[in-house]
């Protein structure tokens, strides 16, 4: 045979090359098998993708009323705004805003605003959910933890908070019926 074909002792390359090849795919696969259970394990849960998403029935909540549900182990706050909270949102300038977005951005029907409910700073809940509590210097929620302000559209206006209140994903499924996530 040729010298490309034969090693320094004589024997064919092809031969050792199949068994290299070979034992090297029997490596991967065995790996791959046995891997498989751990890289399964990362999976959410049943539970959890039973949480993926929630469907709200919102034909209760009267004009100026806010309702909390619970959504991947966080509140979500829906307001159904007044036409005052809806014009104060609308007209607040987004030079005034820490993170600006307008009303249009962070709502698909003004009259309904689906928050998430937890503080940007630290993951506070902020209060503001009931009329007997403080609202904020402008009418949205107040953390009383460090004292961020956001208005009657989730928007940070005061506070250490960073960014607003998160919208979550969402659809109207009808005209009372939300589904988020």
């Amino acid at each position: 045979m040729s010298d490309d074909t034969q090693d320094h002792d004589g024997h064919s390359g092809s031969r050792r090359d199949f068994l290299y090849l070979s034992a090297g795919a029997f490596a991967g696969v065995g790996g791959a098998i046995a891997l498989w259970p751990f890289v399964d394990s990362l999976n959410p849960s049943a539970d959890v993708l039973a949480l993926a998403s929630v469907e709200v029935d919102v034909s209760q909540v009267d004009v100026g009323q806010r309702v909390t549900v619970k959504w991947r182990g966080k509140p979500v706050f829906i307001d159904r705004r007044s036409e005052a909270a809806i014009a104060e949102a609308v007209d607040t300038p987004l030079s005034d805003l820490r993170d600006p977005e307008t009303d249009a951005q962070r709502t698909d029907r003004p009259e309904w605003l689906v928050v998430v409910g937890v503080c940007t700073h630290l993951g506070c809940v902020p209060l503001g959910q009931s009329a007997s509590e403080p609202r904020g210097e402008w009418g949205g929620w107040f953390c009383p933890c460090h004292g961020s302000h956001y208005d009657t559209s989730g928007r940070i206006r005061k506070g250490p908070a960073p960014l607003n209140l998160p919208v979550p994903e969402h659809a109207f499924l009808t005209d009372t019926k939300i589904k988020i996530g």
